[in-house]
């Protein structure tokens, strides 16, 4: 398979064009958010706490080798979060049948769903997305940094998608997904260092939930990084995500900044063998006033 290596120039082309794309889907699931607000308007209070769901979905296909979006639909609903961040999601590619999966996964789950190119691949798009229960507000699509393919090695440009929704007491929350590199440390590092210098700038006060697959163990030097500038939502044991077949390695993540913003409740790995290569990380985190 032969791969083309981009300048640094084409990319960021190339990445406004895949945005322009991405952007034309920004009206998906209004009529859901719509619902979910007069829902909470009724209710009298807006929850205090939000349930997080990251999940590498390896493009559709499942440890069966069959692609399956009602599959990983139903795991999500399962679980009933508030926030998803979905990594290796693609859209019009060949191998996955040329079906939009973000869109199909937005209303298997009934929820608004923004989309975050990072490449073209196979005649479509691939990248990141996120599904949401909570009205949104405002979204960035962002290039990082990474090392183009060669002949002997095979890389991919990475990016990040941030949602700016309407948390609670009205006010604005940030939720990222994203996706390191997975065969480049030096990549990894330069990624975690771009995620905090756009996302955990000292003046930046926004409450801020970043849930991606990192590629990296808790212990590895972009995880350290980020925990400069985050808190990381961790069981004690550090419980392995990944392969979902026979979980050896943490590699994804939930983190949260300001620090004192956010208590956690709860934060799990899903035992989910087939729909993934991956395991979905779980937590509920509340807000502190």
């Amino acid at each position: 398979m032969m791969f083309r290596c981009l300048t640094v120039d084409q990319h960021h082309r190339s990445f406004k064009g895949m945005i322009v794309m991405a952007l034309s889907c920004a009206q998906l699931a209004t009529a859901v958010v719509a619902m979910w607000t007069t829902a909470a308007a009724a209710g009298g209070e807006e929850p205090q706490s939000v349930r997080i769901l990251c999940y590498n979905i390896h493009y559709g296909q499942g440890n069966d080798g069959v692609y399956d979006i009602p599959r990983l639909a139903e795991v999500i609903n399962r679980l009933k979060p508030d926030l998803v961040a979905l990594q290796e999601v693609d859209v019009g590619v060949k191998r996955s049948g040329r079906i939009h999966e973000a869109r199909q996964l937005g209303r298997l789950t009934n929820m608004a769903v923004r989309y975050g190119p990072t490449q073209h691949y196979e005649g479509g798009l691939f990248g990141n997305a996120v599904l949401t229960r909570l009205p949104i507000l405002d979204v960035v699509i962002r290039p990082l940094p990474y090392t183009e393919s060669t002949l002997e090695r095979t890389t991919y440009p990475r990016g990040a998608i941030a949602v700016t929704v309407r948390g609670p007491n009205e006010q604005p929350l940030r939720f990222i997904s994203t996706h390191f590199q997975h065969n480049v440390e030096e990549d990894r590092v330069a990624e975690a260092h771009a995620i905090n210098r756009l996302f955990a700038d000292d003046t930046d006060n926004i409450p801020t939930i970043l849930a991606g697959d990192m590629n990296a163990t808790p212990d590895a030097e972009p995880v350290t990084v980020l925990q400069q500038r985050w808190t990381n939502a961790i069981d004690d044991r550090a419980a392995p995500s990944a392969p979902s077949s026979d979980p050896r390695n943490r590699i994804d993540y939930i983190f949260h900044r300001p620090t004192e913003r956010f208590r956690i409740v709860e934060t799990k790995v899903i035992d989910e063998p087939m729909a993934s290569d991956h395991c979905p990380v779980f937590a509920v985190l509340e807000f502190t006033q």
